[in-house]
């Protein structure tokens, strides 16, 4: 099993500092993972440090996008490149030219957020898209109410299919849940390895089978660990 943590075990919030696992949670992924003999990892493109506070340290935490890992009950350690000085530079620029928008370093990922200023989705979007041109291995992915720069590396569909060649993912059926475009590599390479994909939400998706809402995952997930 893979979990997107935002808008998927937990709800999204206009400050992503304040979401967190609904009281009870923790124990419920807990025993999933139990019932999967640990294969259970939150894949997250939040910092691999600050998704390891709000989940439980008992299970396999991918950040980043996949590009940080921390197997059950390891500590998050090491360090991590960042993106470059001069884009970090440039969407700064961009980001305080409109108030409400709020940049994100996360390594070499970099969330450009807007929950609070939607109006300039458009213009922020184009702004942005001129300003990683001249980064070659970057690329934006709009998300809901975020922008990402992201290098090819931070892919969430190649984490899963690595994670899926080493125990205790390999010989399974990989289950992707998640609610976001980030999620949809990772869609793509868990039906592509004869799995589940489930799309949180509305939204164009690969995936193939849908839940409505957070409330939905959290009482799919109670089902599973109490069978």
């Amino acid at each position: 099993m893979f979990l997107d943590f935002d808008g998927t075990l937990a709800g999204l919030q206009d400050d992503a500092d304040t979401v967190s696992l609904l009281s009870g949670m923790d124990k419920v992924l807990v025993s999933c993972a139990e019932r999967v003999g640990g294969a259970l990892a939150v894949l997250s493109g939040r910092d691999l440090g600050d998704l390891s506070k709000r989940v439980p340290s008992g299970l396999w935490r991918f950040g980043n996008h996949g590009l940080r890992r921390a197997a059950p009950n390891e500590t998050p350690a090491g360090t991590i490149a960042h993106a470059p000085a001069d884009l970090v530079a440039a969407l700064q620029i961009l980001a305080t030219r409109h108030p409400g928008v709020q940049l994100e370093p996360k390594g070499p990922v970099l969330a450009v957020h807007y929950r609070a200023a939607p109006d300039v989705a458009h213009e922020l979007g184009e702004a942005l898209n001129r300003a990683i041109e001249p980064f070659a291995d970057y690329s934006l992915q709009h998300g809901k109410m975020v922008y990402e720069a992201k290098p090819s590396a931070a892919n969430k569909g190649a984490c899963l299919t690595d994670a899926m060649s080493s125990a205790p993912f390999q010989g399974r059926r990989p289950v992707m849940i998640g609610d976001d475009t980030t999620d949809e590599d990772a869609f793509s390479a868990a039906q592509s390895l004869g799995g589940l994909a489930i799309k949180v939400g509305e939204g164009p998706t690969v995936a193939h089978h849908r839940l409505t809402s957070v409330a939905d995952v959290h009482a799919l997930l109670r089902e599973f660990a109490s069978i």
